[in-house]
């Protein structure tokens, strides 16, 4: 008896979020700095893993925060704008990997200046993979 093997998760890779980022800041160059990616680097679950991303700089200058994961089979993970009443630049939330990764935080402000920051991380039990 024959069975069909099922595909494993396509992922993206890190030329495909290169492309993405490009496409983020456009002509802008892209400065180490300024925001400041927190997350573990040993990962037990990758279900849940907690994150943190802020950036130096008055709320009001930031026009948004976006996070790419390089293994996940959708890389951008998350894009954030802050309305008028938020009272910092900094968000805390979960996010889910689906491997060992980098993940990548990229903050674009009102000065048309773009920051990143990144984490290299081990996940032993991946996500995203059903």
């Amino acid at each position: 008896m024959l069975l069909p093997l099922r595909p494993g998760p396509a992922r993206a890779t890190p030329a495909q979020v290169a492309a993405l980022i490009a496409e983020l800041v456009g002509e802008a160059e892209l400065h180490d700095g300024r925001v400041k990616l927190d997350l573990p680097v040993m990962v037990e679950n990758g279900n849940a893993v907690a994150m943190t991303v802020s950036v130096d700089a008055p709320v009001s200058q930031v026009r948004s925060i976006d996070v790419f994961a390089e293994g996940n089979p959708l890389p951008h993970v998350l894009r954030l704008q802050f309305g008028p009443r938020a009272g910092a630049a900094r968000i805390a939330t979960r996010i889910r990997l689906a491997t060992s990764q980098t993940v990548i935080a990229v903050a674009k402000l009102a000065d048309g200046s773009c920051w990143r920051d990144s984490v290299d991380l081990l996940v032993t039990l991946a996500a995203c993979i059903d």
